[in-house]
């Protein structure tokens, strides 16, 4: 990150935003919420009870998470104050040991690692030590990086030979250790790392398991509850922090008997099979993307996919990837279909009104295909990053900062509005986290050249050269590089994406039309879009200051037709252009059933709107019966308050 200075633009202006008001109206959430209360009482500091879910922990570990890596490129003694009081919290809450948990630590004293798939426990110890990695990166100091390394201590002692019934519910730990691993070159934390995934999906009789942590979580909670009245009562004028109610969503019918067979099969958890041999994306979406993340990290960090033992895991992981970009992805990039389960539905199960898409599944997604372009070196991984970036992901977090959504429906009828706060607020830090480690995303360079994977205004700063972008992305297709080579520096490459979404681009360098050759065949898939197709465009010469590549990428309004196998489609498509999605929102659209509307495409052209929600190129149109029809940014909606809205419009 030290190496990308972003300029102005689109995404510079939202990381503005999550740095000056979002990362504080997120701490403001958890002191109302109790979550930093917990931390107080476990260390002595404050009298009370645990208020919240059992995985508060990692709320409130994410933040820090997020802080520090804003801090890392823009120094606020506000937010540094913040991060202090934090770490002295934490320091003084974590036991002797470097367990840290509250849930028991303040309820169940004495009690740990009991219901490891229901629980969380190691999923909090798991953003603790990233949060640690995060702040020692950001600031130098050692006292969270000492905290996580004690918790991560800990982990390695306790789960060294637990075996497979050792492994999480929420995987996230197996990620942290490797991040730790790569911070310290300490190899046990790797090592513990690998078995926590090679040890998956080989728990016998799981079902019978899973039933048994389930009454012991049930009978936990009411004895929380039990303790919170009690307190209650004895302390009648204690401050209460009640949390906000949960997130609203459409529910098929047997959305309960889906998720109790999901459970006691393992694929809710992904502890089916052993990871080798899951070769199609099943049960809670964020689980199964931070595992795929981790597997990927794995690889690289034990020598690649050409080191023994590791080819096999590579094949898997693209295998599941394709299968779940061509089958179980929305053309937002969301994936998750089934509320209740907030994971995934069968091969083409894609109903955009069910669809649950929650914003940490699409963020989980992206960690992984960042490890899967390093690992390959293809353009496809940042291809799909850069489509669930400005469509899946933006949409959480609201203009101002301070409003989100959980999760994402494709089409609303009401009832999904944007929320300054949810019962479980994992979503708001998380996006914080991913918007400020942005720059980290836009190239990487190795021995034939610099890679740039995403269109991004920057100043990138590279062995073989400084890279100066400017980017009019996503509201125009000019992209501009400026290249400053290293003083005797020969002849590299330059690798620029050819995204998916754009096949005819133009190439000029120095003024002069390159030929950037044809571009890849195109798939039908239930995403209604291809990120395979896109590829690289390689330049390769002996750059000399000053030399300039100039892309005009191909910004006509595409209308999207999904596999003929998802059903409730047929005559409707999503309108994008660019790497955006559009949609119809009740807000601009007041007298027309947007849901019903016969949208003639040849009418629609685009408009740019300072005006319109902090400015905004809309696409203005016709019905079939000549009514004018305005269309957003699928990413926009829901910030007017509330309404309706579908990314699907018909199109016959």
């Amino acid at each position: 990150m030290g190496d990308v200075t972003l300029g102005p633009g689109f995404w510079q202006d939202r990381r503005e935003i999550n740095g000056t008001r979002a990362i504080f109206h997120q701490w403001e959430q958890l002191e109302k919420s109790g979550c930093l209360e917990n931390f107080r009482i476990a260390a002595g500091k404050a009298e009370g009870t645990h208020q919240g879910w059992f995985f508060a922990d990692s709320d409130a570990h994410k933040w820090l998470d997020a802080a520090a890596r804003i801090y890392n490129t823009r120094k606020d003694p506000a937010l540094k104050e913040l991060m202090d009081r934090y770490v002295s919290l934490i320091r003084a809450a974590q036991d002797s040991d470097g367990y840290l948990y509250t849930w028991n630590q303040i309820l169940f004293p004495g009690i740990r690692w009991t219901n490891l798939q229901i629980e969380h426990e190691l999923y909090c110890h798991g953003h603790l030590i990233e949060a640690g990695v995060a702040h020692w990166e950001a600031t130098g100091e050692t006292g969270m990086l000492e905290a996580a390394r004690a918790a991560a201590h800990r982990i390695g002692e306790d789960f060294a030979r637990r075996g497979s019934v050792g492994t999480p519910g929420h995987q996230e730990i197996e990620l942290a250790l490797l991040k730790l691993f790569a911070a310290t070159g300490h190899t046990p934390y790797r090592d513990q790392a690998s078995r926590f995934l090679e040890n998956r999906g080989r728990i016998s009789f799981f079902g019978i398991r899973i039933a048994g942590q389930f009454v012991s979580n049930g009978r936990r909670g009411k004895e929380a509850e039990r303790q919170r009245r009690y307190y209650r009562d004895a302390h009648p004028g204690a401050v209460g922090h009640d949390l906000p109610p949960g997130n609203a969503a459409k529910k098929a019918w047997n959305t309960t008997l889906r998720w109790y067979a999901g459970a006691f099969s393992g694929r809710y958890f992904q502890q089916h099979a052993p990871v080798r041999r899951q070769h199609t994306p099943e049960g809670h979406a964020v689980r199964f993307a931070y595992m795929e993340t981790a597997a990927a990290r794995l690889i690289r960090e034990t020598g690649g996919p050409g080191a023994a033992g590791n080819a096999g895991l590579a094949r898997t992981l693209e295998q599941v990837w394709d299968r779940m970009v061509t089958r179980r992805m929305y053309v937002t990039g969301g994936i998750g279909s089934l509320p209740g389960s907030e994971g995934f539905g069968r091969d083409y199960e894609l109903d955009p009104e069910i669809a649950y898409a929650e914003t940490c599944a699409a963020l989980g997604c992206i960690f992984w295909n960042r490890e899967m372009a390093a690992l390959t070196g293809e353009a496809k991984y940042s291809d799909l990053t850069e489509r669930q970036l400005y469509n899946a992901a933006a949409v959480g977090m609201g203009q101002g900062g301070d409003g989100y959504f959980y999760n994402n429906p494709l089409t609303c009828r009401g009832g999904v509005t944007r929320r300054p706060w949810f019962a479980v607020p994992c979503c708001p830090s998380n996006i914080s986290r991913t918007w400020a480690d942005l720059p980290g995303y836009l190239h990487s360079e190795g021995a034939e050249g610099i890679r740039i994977h995403q269109y991004v205004s920057a100043r990138i700063e590279t062995e073989p050269a400084v890279v100066e972008i400017e980017s009019a992305l996503p509201w125009e297709g000019a992209v501009g590089l400026t290249l400053h080579p290293a003083a005797g520096r020969g002849e590299f490459s330059l690798y620029l994406r050819r995204p998916s979404w754009s096949p005819g681009l133009r190439v000029r360098v120095n003024g002069a039309a390159l030929n950037p050759g044809p571009a890849s065949a195109q798939r039908v898939t239930g995403a209604a879009f291809d990120p395979a197709a896109a590829d690289w465009i390689e330049i390769r010469r002996a750059w000399r200051e000053g030399d300039r590549v100039e892309l005009v990428l191909d910004m006509g309004i595409r209308i999207l037709r999904p596999h003929p196998k998802v059903r409730g489609h047929k005559g409707r498509g999503a309108v994008s252009r660019g790497p955006l999605v559009y949609c119809l929102e009740t807000c601009d659209n007041p007298e027309e059933d947007i849901f019903t509307v016969n949208l003639d495409p040849d009418s629609l052209r685009p408009v740019w709107t300072p005006e319109l929600l902090g400015g905004c190129t809309r696409l203005e149109g016709l019905s079939r019966e000549g009514r004018k029809l305005t269309l957003i940014p699928y990413y926009l909606w829901g910030n007017r308050g509330a309404s309706g809205m579908t990314v699907w419009v018909g199109t016959a």
